[in-house]
């Protein structure tokens, strides 16, 4: 039962940080381009949703010059936040 649990909260966490992981990618390469206007709710919508957590990143890493690359340190908390908690959850098979 308990390992049940488990099993589907790591596919849980993995499913999810990959979804954003590819929501980041999606409002970086849409925040590059001009949009036609029909997207343009798709594209506030990945800048509502991705925004907060870039702006996070932003503070802990000022910006030098034009160049961000909270989107970058970003990807890399999803990645190492994905493996800590898929192997804490794994201790628990």
């Amino acid at each position: 039962m308990l390992l049940d649990v488990v099993t589907e909260l790591q596919l849980f966490v993995e499913v999810f940080l990959g979804v954003y992981t590819l929501a980041i990618f999606a409002y970086i390469i849409t925040s590059w381009i001009q949009l036609p206007y029909s997207l343009r709710p798709v594209q506030r919508f990945l800048y509502e949703v991705c925004e907060p957590y870039l702006r996070l990143w932003r503070r802990v890493l000022p910006m030098p010059g034009p160049l961000d690359f909270s989107p970058m340190l970003a990807l890399i908390g999803l990645i190492a936040l994905n493996i800590v908690l898929q192997r804490v959850l794994g201790a628990f098979h």
